[in-house]
Formats: structure tokens, C-alpha cells, sequence
């Protein structure tokens, strides 16, 4: 059973939560009433990476569970690790400055990209092997 995945699993979960919090907290602080998602240019950004992590979360977790699935649970952990802690950095610096986003999308982005990679192997090796 992957229960190191299932605990990054929840753990992306939570950094989504904790995103649309922000949002919610953004929309009180500077007066922005739903369906606006326009205003205040902090708002703006705090609205950008919530929508930019909801558009990664479906490329991130079927990686992760097809690698811990084909390649294993400690190595889809610990890249989805890496994953969340590059949305950490993509949250911080893209909220102070649009243009400081690069690091932190670079880092989910490679990790996506391994998880991906690896998920492939794994069921490629897996296909000619007959494992």
C-alpha cells in the first residue's frame, strides 16, 4: 500500500485548502466581492496562484499515484515532497512580485516532470517484463 504517497496526497491537498483560504482572505482585506477576480493587484496574484495550483493539481497527482503505483511509494513521496515545497516557493514569491514566480514553478515543474517520467518507466518496464 503507498501510505507515504497518500500522506503527500493530503498534504497537496491542504496547500490547496490553505490557497483558497488566502483567497478568501484577499477578497475580505482589500473589498473584492465574488465573482470579481479582478481588483487589487495582490488579490489579482493571491487569486493567480490559487488557480495556477488547481491547474497543476491534475497533472500532479496521476503522476504521483502512477509512480508510487509502478515505481514506488518512498520515491513518488518524497518528489511530491519536492513538489509541494516548490508551490511553497511559487506562493511566497509570485504574492511579492508576479515576475519572482520562475523558481518555484521550475521546482513543481521538474518534480511533475520526474514523477511523470518515472510513472512511464515504470510501466513500460513493467510491460516487457511481465512483472
Amino acid at each position: 500500500m503507498p501510505h507515504y504517497t497518500g500522506i503527500v496526497t493530503l498534504l497537496a491537498i491542504l496547500l490547496y485548502f490553505y490557497t483558497g483560504l488566502r483567497v478568501g482572505g484577499a477578497r475580505a482585506r482589500f473589498g473584492i466581492k465574488a465573482p470579481a477576480v479582478s481588483g487589487h493587484p495582490e488579490f489579482e496574484r493571491i487569486m493567480r496562484v490559487q488557480m495556477n495550483t488547481l491547474e497543476w493539481m491534475p497533472i500532479f497527482l496521476p503522476c504521483l499515484w502512477l509512480f508510487a503505483i509502478y515505481a514506488g511509494d518512498r520515491g513518488a513521496a518524497a518528489i511530491g515532497l519536492v513538489w509541494i515545497a516548490g508551490r511553497i516557493v511559487y506562493i511566497v514569491d509570485y504574492v511579492a512580485a508576479a515576475e519572482r514566480r520562475g523558481r518555484g514553478f521550475a521546482i513543481q515543474f521538474i518534480a511533475a516532470a520526474a514523477l511523470f517520467v518515472g510513472a512511464l518507466a515504470g510501466i513500460i518496464w513493467r510491460l516487457i517484463t511481465g512483472a
